[in-house]
């Protein structure tokens, strides 16, 4: 038996874990019509191969009507979840992986022109901020049918044959009974803390009524909400003393925090820059007064954390749910004894941001998350070896390359630069997010241990490539900013990547035009407001840097606002001219003709980029396929066929942003989609 803590089986009442590593619950919006079908199930199975002891699906499935999703969750109050429940357990099981379902009503959280449009109820009339619904005081009738209903989803979860329940009590409707600040009924469910944790154990109770005591029921609350008035430390400890007392649960799922907020959910479950595990000693201090089954999870990225919190008695059960989004595989890589070779997750979030957003969770490092029925987390081997060249070593082209090398072909990747990376090195000289720098040293490590030829300080051209006599070229050799928006001073502007880079120093005044929305305008603007310049972002879109999603928002947010800078939203640069010593800039707008202007002496301009795609071009005459991509192939998963040219020598093909400026999740999808078959 492995003497390592993380591969120490753990009994939880009958059930007896084979190991200490979780996925804890979550909702990464893969259902149809409110249904787990083959993409959820697909996405569940790869972890649960892989050896994952317990995987907890939906965050959260509905129990009731009146609860609808915000985003695509699963709806537990319907019957015909039971089949697809089902058909996802028994395939989790013939893996030895156990399998719950976290279950909720969503109370504020969401909105009431959602779905039915049925009215937003909670335990007062208090908005939450996120979702902006003016809900009505529950009434009794309300009571009584929630708790039924959360009755009724406990057994139809029973009936699907998983192992457990859990309750979700942070930010939902069972935690606005429990916060003085979200909660203002008079007695039975209203006051002091017996009466507000009593819709609690009466749903407890009924749940056991429906599912009896053998069944495993845990509840997953914040045990301080850390807002002025609401949930204290000292609140959570009697609260996880009584759930403890009264039997009805089996075990608890412990955070911290609160979500009624952007930033609330942000320091709950912490994003890229941020610390690491900053609610582990806490989960600790529960387990060590409750002495009761303890599980937790809120940024346990990398395996030496996890098996620090088994070993030191913090946890019993520790979740590492975003590491696996990244990967799938951690614990057979562990089990091989390839620990390194784990793709680390980042702290991107482009998980949880999107589905925020409407879209399901993707994970900027592992584009075959999320779409396990279409793209390979293991690549498959050729059946015949080809000479692939790839132009570029950012994270295109380097995946690109590590994918082509699994497949077993022979692949050589000239770089101009010193170092891989591209615009993730730059990007990650921002040291809140020099975790994206991981992004490339995974790659480049795999490419390395498969053999992949580098040539680095090597600018390619046609007769490079053509020396090395390649059977297919992908060019990844991304773009640059384009900066030539203006009517008049283009030459006078700056881009975001020459403040970012160094080689242009902040000025003093700076207008920052921001027309891309996405992070390099905002890691500039952290950059210069940082001197103590007066700093203001300009955009004309309704809202600034509308292409950073909310959480991944939060930290930059902090920065610049604790600098002071100005945002301005709703307003366009046209022009830039000299003026004495400074420049000035003439602002207009899209809504009619309306100008101002700001006097200022550095003007940064953040419009994306342009592919840096002149070598494309020239192996275009000399290419099979005359660089055409069959799309249609593409996106069903066959290999490119297109032959446009008989005398061509090579197929080309251009990835990334040497296509179109995009983000770095597309550049990695474009490489994994095309060379896995090739």
């Amino acid at each position: 038996m492995s003497t390592d803590p993380l591969f120490q089986p753990y009994t939880l009442k009958h059930l007896t874990l084979k190991n200490r590593l979780m996925i804890t619950s979550h909702e990464p919006a893969y259902p149809e019509d409110g249904m787990p079908k083959d993409r959820y199930r697909a996405y569940h199975v790869e972890r649960a191969k892989a050896g994952v002891a317990l995987t907890m699906t939906a965050g959260s499935a509905s129990v009731s009507r009146d609860s609808p999703p915000v985003f695509n969750n699963i709806l537990a109050w319907k019957d015909e979840v039971v089949g697809w429940m089902r058909a996802m357990t028994d395939e989790c099981h013939d893996h030895g992986c156990a399998v719950m379902i976290q279950l909720t009503h969503l109370g504020r959280r969401t909105r009431w022109d959602k779905a039915d449009w049925l009215p937003v109820v909670s335990a007062s009339h208090e908005r939450e901020p996120s979702h902006k619904a003016f809900p009505k005081k529950v009434e009794d009738w309300d009571v009584a049918r929630i708790i039924e209903d959360y009755a009724d989803a406990a057994e139809r979860m029973q009936q699907a044959g998983v192992d457990g329940i859990e309750l979700e009590s942070y930010g939902h409707f069972m935690d606005q009974f429990w916060s003085p600040l979200t909660n203002t009924l008079d007695g039975p469910y209203g006051g002091d803390l017996d009466n507000r944790l009593r819709f609690t154990f009466d749903t407890l109770r009924a749940i056991r009524k429906k599912v009896g005591d053998d069944f495993i029921v845990g509840i997953r609350y914040s045990g301080d909400e850390c807002l002025p008035g609401g949930l204290t430390k000292d609140d959570g400890m009697e609260v996880s003393r009584r759930l403890k007392d009264s039997g009805l649960v089996d075990f608890l799922n412990v955070v911290r925090g609160h979500i009624d907020t952007d930033a609330g959910l942000t320091d709950l479950i912490p994003v890229q820059g941020m610390k690491s595990a900053p609610h582990l000693d806490f989960a600790g201090e529960i387990r060590a007064e409750t002495k009761f089954p303890t599980f937790h999870a809120s940024k346990i990225q990398d395996v030496a954390t996890a098996r620090h919190a088994i070993a030191s008695g913090k946890l019993d059960m520790v979740g590492m749910t975003r590491a696996h989004m990244a990967d799938p595989h951690i614990v057979a890589k562990i089990l091989r004894g390839e620990e390194d070779r784990i793709r680390p997750c980042v702290g991107a979030n482009y998980c949880l941001d999107r589905i925020y957003q409407g879209g399901m969770a993707l994970c900027l490092h592992n584009p075959a998350t999320g779409r396990e029925l279409e793209q390979p987390h293991d690549i498959p081997k050729a059946q015949e070896v080809r000479r692939i060249v790839v132009i570029g070593a950012g994270p295109a082209g380097l995946e690109a390359a590590r994918v082509a090398a699994a497949r077993g072909h022979e692949v050589i990747v000239h770089e101009a630069a010193n170092d891989p990376g591209g615009q993730v090195r730059l990007t990650a000289l921002t040291p809140r997010r020099q975790e994206m720098i991981s992004l490339i040293d995974w790659r480049f490590q795999e490419c390395s241990r498969m053999g992949v030829t580098f040539h680095f300080n090597s600018f390619a051209d046609e007769e490079t490539v053509r020396a090395e006599n390649p059977d297919v070229v992908i060019v990844a050799t991304g773009g640059l900013p384009h900066t030539e928006v203006l009517g008049e001073g283009n030459d006078l502007a700056v881009s975001a990547w020459d403040i970012l880079s160094g080689d242009v120093q902040p000025g003093l005044n700076v207008l920052i035009y921001d027309d891309a929305g996405d992070y390099a305008g905002l890691q500039a603007a952290e950059k210069i407001a940082a001197t103590g310049a007066k700093t203001e972002i300009m955009t004309r879109d309704r809202s600034f840097a509308s292409e950073v999603m909310a959480m991944s928002l939060t930290p930059s947010m902090r920065e610049l606002q604790k600098q002071d800078v100005t945002f301005t939203v709703t307003w366009r640069l046209d022009d830039v001219r000299r003026e004495g010593n400074g420049l000035l800039a003439t602002v207009g707008s899209d809504y009619g003709g309306i100008t101002r202007e700001r006097q200022v002496d550095q003007v940064v301009i953040n419009h994306g980029t342009r592919p840096l795609d002149d070598l494309y071009f020239e192996l275009r005459p000399n290419s099979s396929n005359l660089g055409e991509v069959d799309y249609e192939a593409l996106i069903d998963g066959r290999p490119q066929d297109i032959v446009r040219n008989e005398e061509g020598g090579y197929q080309l093909f251009r990835i990334g942003d040497a296509v179109a400026a995009r983000n770095t999740h597309a550049a990695i999808y474009d490489a994994l989609r095309l060379v896995k078959v090739l």
